[in-house]
């Protein structure tokens, strides 16, 4: 008796190529979903205190408001106009630049110098480096307050050391030619812990080899510091670099506390003058319009450092 032998005909190649397709967008529309899912809390808060700020100040830097915040009539781009032709606003952006050519390249400086000493392994190196990074846990408004004593006119420390040395005492505060310069003293310390936790997890991520190599070469330690460990920790410079010019371009709370822009506007930097505008002469319009430019300065300065800076940056 003969049986009957069936054999199961394969499917063509273009159906098992467009079945396999719809399961791959299948399996990456749900990864994608997923991953929206997770994303949404984020966003949401990402849109409530960033998109819609933003959208919000475009909004009114095209209306004139009245001191409750509301629109009272269009302008178009005239706010733009007049900020841009007042000298108030340049010479806040001049005291901005002076700002961050004091506290950036500064900060930068002391955080490598402080890296380099505790990078050793000596019996004091845990020490100093907690004491290197303890300003990080300090806040700006704590850090303002313990600066306002030490430039107190008559309880100043640093009044008393100089006094120590024969040097008459500084009007820290209440001088046009310091008073600046004291509020980047006190921004380049209060951002010194973040400085310093970089640029030291930077110089501790650089192998040890090529410090052995180096010494058996007769290598000094300037040398070895100049020629391996600055090329190595660039990325770490870089970004601090990056993040600290951020960072002098939104600094108000020190200014608000020491010294409120003054003496005679020394201390008037941009972001002050937007809170000025805004909240004290209720020009909501105007002061929107200062913070799109601030925004768009920023974008393009930071554009410019990554289009040149990082050309300089050796990453591992």
């Amino acid at each position: 008796m003969e049986k009957d032998i069936s054999i199961a005909t394969p499917l063509p190649r273009e159906a098992s190529r467009s079945t396999s397709a719809a399961s791959l967008r299948t399996s990456r529309w749900k990864e994608r979903s997923l991953a929206y899912f997770f994303l949404a809390p984020s966003l949401i808060l990402f849109g409530i205190f960033l998109f819609y700020p933003l959208l919000k100040s475009i909004y009114l830097s095209l209306y004139l408001t009245d001191p409750q915040g509301r629109v009272a009539s269009f302008v178009g781009l005239d706010n733009f106009k007049n900020v841009l032709t007042s000298e108030i606003f340049y010479n806040s952006l001049l005291i901005t630049v002076k700002f961050i050519l004091l506290t950036v390249p500064t900060g930068v400086a002391v955080a490598l110098l402080l890296a380099a000493i505790s990078i050793p392994k000596l019996k004091l190196t845990k020490l100093f480096q907690f004491f290197f990074s303890l300003p990080m846990a300090i806040s700006v408004g704590t850090g303002s307050v313990i600066w306002m004593v030490l430039y107190h006119p008559t309880l100043s420390i640093l009044n008393y050391g100089l006094s120590l040395l024969g040097i008459s005492p500084i009007a820290w505060l209440t001088d046009p030619k310091w008073a600046l310069p004291s509020i980047a003293l006190m921004t380049v310390w209060l951002n010194l812990g973040f400085n310093y936790i970089v640029m030291l997890s930077g110089m501790q991520s650089v192998p040890e080899d090529l410090y052995e190599s180096a010494r058996m070469d007769g290598s000094g330690p300037f040398r070895t510091f100049f020629r391996i460990t600055i090329p190595l920790i660039s990325p770490s410079l870089f970004f601090i670099s990056v993040v600290s010019m951020i960072s002098a371009f939104q600094s108000f709370a020190q200014i608000n506390i020491l010294t409120k822009g003054g003496p005679m506007n020394s201390t008037d930097v941009l972001v002050y003058n937007i809170y000025q505008d805004a909240f004290i002469n209720y020009r909501f319009g105007i002061g929107s319009a200062q913070a799109l430019i601030l925004f768009v300065l920023i974008t393009l300065l930071t554009i410019v450092q990554f289009k040149f800076g990082e050309r300089k940056v050796h990453y591992q």
